[in-house]
């Protein structure tokens, strides 16, 4: 996400973060005059799943039935996979050309949408059969993180911004600079979309922050 994929340890920052308390800053997304409420979150970790020691995950969801779909980056390495949960084996792969990287998955309806760093193109996937791919382009500065409220697509590429993109033909149909006591928070990464609340990581910290999204 940088001229060079950043080192391996820094590229995950996900596994440290969860032995650290979540700082997450509530923010009206858009509203950037509304004073922000910062709370502390602490969890329980209720189970543990083997997975893919080489896999460099970038994208990851539950699909249903004890599976994950799973998209992972780095050249010549990058893939989407059906997951088995409880084992960790790969039921399915689609190997990715070695010129890909790959970055942040959703699912919306039967589709698995992907997104690839540096070369602004995505990929769409049956969920069923992987081989049927399309391909588009985006108009975001790169692809980073990929979520849905099943309806539209929030899309983000390293810096404050947040999109919203028409799952149909993949133009952006709204922007929003998330801020934070005025100070825009960039590095904006893997999304997740929660009760009417997109969630989103800050890459190389550990910090999840969620906005309260409005139309």
């Amino acid at each position: 996400m940088t001229s060079a994929p950043p080192p391996l340890s820094l590229r995950r920052p996900a596994i440290a973060a969860a032995l650290l308390p979540l700082l997450l800053l509530a923010v009206p997304c858009g509203r950037a005059d509304s004073p922000p409420t910062t709370r502390f979150y602490s969890f329980d970790l209720v189970h543990e799943y083997p997975h893919d020691q080489n896999a460099f995950t970038e994208g990851l969801l539950y699909g249903g039935n004890d599976t994950l779909f799973e998209s992972t980056g780095l050249y010549n390495q990058s893939s989407v996979r059906k997951v088995d949960l409880q084992t960790g084996k790969v039921l399915v792969q689609e190997q990715m050309d070695g010129d890909i990287f790959g970055e942040g998955l959703t699912l919306l309806g039967n589709k698995l949408f992907q997104l690839t760093w540096m070369n602004d193109i995505g990929f769409i996937y049956d969920r069923h059969n992987f081989s049927e791919r399309e391909s588009f382009t985006h108009k975001m500065k790169d692809g980073w993180g990929l979520a849905t409220d099943g309806e539209v697509l929030f899309g983000t590429d390293g810096t404050s911004t947040l999109y919203q993109l028409d799952p149909k033909s993949l133009e952006v149909m709204k922007m929003v600079t998330v801020r934070y006591h005025g100070n825009e928070v960039l590095n904006l990464n893997e999304l997740e979309y929660v009760n009417g609340e997109v969630w989103a990581n800050v890459y190389l910290a550990a910090l999840v922050g969620f906005w309260q999204y409005s139309d």
